[in-house]
């Protein structure tokens, strides 16, 4: 538990020193080692988790805070590079109660997967993990928009990028999740066994259909240059659908059904 601890501490402590940053009061770098403090002592936590279950575990509370952990990575690693380090004052939070969720009351048998669910469950959650991340962009987007439009650019909107590096950020992100999210619904098509399945048959109709809005999407940006208010509403719907699929199922199968 010590290591929770330190490692949500350790996000809140980042998030902080965003704050201070984009109040421009403190080093523009002073987020990162906490930062990465967190990141270590997060992924620490669920590596001695499967060591003790002796494998690994990829129930419901244990699936968001690996999320929330691939959130934390990539918001990390965009500000790093200077690029969009005030996502971690929203970012950091969210992976720190995640964490202390899944450290309290997350833990489960292991399941036993083979290489190929395990590869299964790891570009699920790959894509999840990078496809929220896009859809935090898509708000920030749509709130420098409005303060452009109503010519009220002041306090953490002015740590953003610009309008245009932001919209392409944004479209970049959906491509690599979109390519995660492809990988995702192949290998469950090829090796979950269930996956049209009644059980599953929700889980998998929404994730298909959030795939085909995000393809839809990065479609429409190629061929019509889709961009701002249209490209805002395409990826929360999107996200939406992908939430549904994975937790929305997840949740009433192993949390209110009590099923593995």
């Amino acid at each position: 538990m010590t290591i929770v601890l330190i490692g949500a501490l350790s996000y809140l402590l980042a998030a902080l020193m965003l704050v201070r940053e984009v109040a421009r009061e403190g080093d523009a770098r002073s987020w990162l080692l906490p930062a990465l403090g967190g990141l270590a002592f997060h992924a620490a936590t669920h590596v001695l988790a499967w060591n003790s279950a002796g494998g690994l575990d990829m129930h419901f509370f244990a699936a968001l805070s690996l999320v929330g952990l691939g959130m934390a990575m990539l918001t990390t690693a965009f500000g790093a590079s200077g690029r969009m380090a005030a996502l971690g004052v929203v970012v950091f939070p969210i992976a720190a109660v995640l964490l202390l969720v899944y450290a309290n009351v997350g833990h489960h048998v292991a399941e036993g997967l083979d290489w190929h669910l395990q590869l299964h469950a790891w570009f699920a959650l790959l894509a999840y993990a990078t496809l929220a991340i896009a859809a935090l962009l898509a708000v920030m987007l749509w709130l420098q928009e409005r303060a452009l439009r109503r010519r009220d650019i002041r306090g953490w909107l002015r740590a953003l990028p610009p309008l245009t590096e932001l919209e392409t950020l944004l479209f970049r992100t959906i491509a690599v999740g979109f390519i995660l999210l492809t990988a995702t619904l192949l290998t469950g098509a090829l090796f979950v066994e269930d996956f049209f399945a009644q059980r599953l048959i929700e889980k998998t109709v929404l994730s298909v259909l959030s795939w085909l809005a995000f393809g839809a999407l990065l479609l429409g940006r190629w061929r019509y240059g889709w961009r701002g208010t249209i490209a805002v509403r395409w990826t929360l719907a999107a996200m939406a659908l992908l939430v549904l699929a994975f937790f929305g199922s997840k949740f009433v199968l192993e949390v209110v059904l009590r099923r593995a």
